[in-house]
């Protein structure tokens, strides 16, 4: 029989409760709270994300499965979807954001010395890639996306070192991949990686003028003059 923690509850010991009322008392996300506090949102939806639940739904039915152990798990009190889905809707984003960001603060630096598999250079890499949800129109009529679809994307800079997220940002369906580059801040000497829907050549200046580098595929329309080859030691002339 274990007479331990459990692991969940062993994973919550990491996460510094002080630095989440922090990022909670400045947005005043506590008000007018009585049970449900945003600690316990935070870590049912931890829990969620864990264990891979696909819906609100689903973490809750999972919960009230195991009412018997949510105080081993950490978990004050269970909630019902309602409840949930009221709690995320109402209170303010930013709480989680810059819980979120001081978490990936935190974590990067410890993989400062990873390398890169395969990769004999001692430079930063960033790959910067978008992802699209699907959503219904009739439910999130906030969020529009291409042919009469509802979508949200996924805007991911990610360190490749660790393959820790470096940057995030969510945006409406329709919104180009290459405006995105407008609110990154490229690092000298960082390597970023990206596909040609990224091609944009005042924001890829940019990144250039900042003494950074960039990886991209040209698109097939794209009218350019090669001033110069290069020769790999591995790979011979490109």
């Amino acid at each position: 029989m274990n007479s331990g923690k459990y692991v969940f509850a062993q994973i919550l010991q990491f996460i510094d409760r002080y630095e989440f009322d922090k990022c909670v008392a400045k947005y005043n996300g506590d008000f007018r709270t009585r049970e449900f506090n945003c600690w316990n949102q935070f870590i049912q939806l931890f829990f969620g994300q864990l264990t891979s639940r696909n819906s609100l739904r689903d973490i809750c039915v999972c919960l009230k499965a195991h009412q018997n152990k949510l105080y081993h798990l950490g978990i004050r009190k269970y909630v019902n979807q309602s409840t949930l889905s009221r709690a995320n809707e109402g209170r303010d984003h930013r709480i989680f954001s810059d819980f979120g960001n001081y978490l990936i603060g935190k974590v990067r630096p410890l993989y400062n010395k990873e390398r890169i598999a395969g990769v004999d250079i001692t430079n930063e890499v960033f790959a910067l890639d978008s992802t699209t949800i699907s959503l219904s129109l009739k439910l999130f009529n906030w969020a529009p996306g291409k042919y009469s679809r509802g979508a949200v994307k996924v805007h991911t800079l990610l360190d490749l070192r660790g393959s820790i997220p470096a940057f995030i940002m969510i945006t409406d369906g329709k919104y180009h991949d290459s405006n995105v580059l407008d609110s990154l801040i490229a690092t000298p000497d960082s390597i970023y990686i990206m596909d040609k829907a990224y091609i944009d050549f005042a924001a890829l200046q940019d990144i250039n003028a900042c003494g950074a580098y960039f990886i991209t595929r040209a698109k097939t329309t794209m009218d350019f003059t090669v001033t110069e080859n290069n020769v790999s030691p591995h790979y011979g002339a490109s």
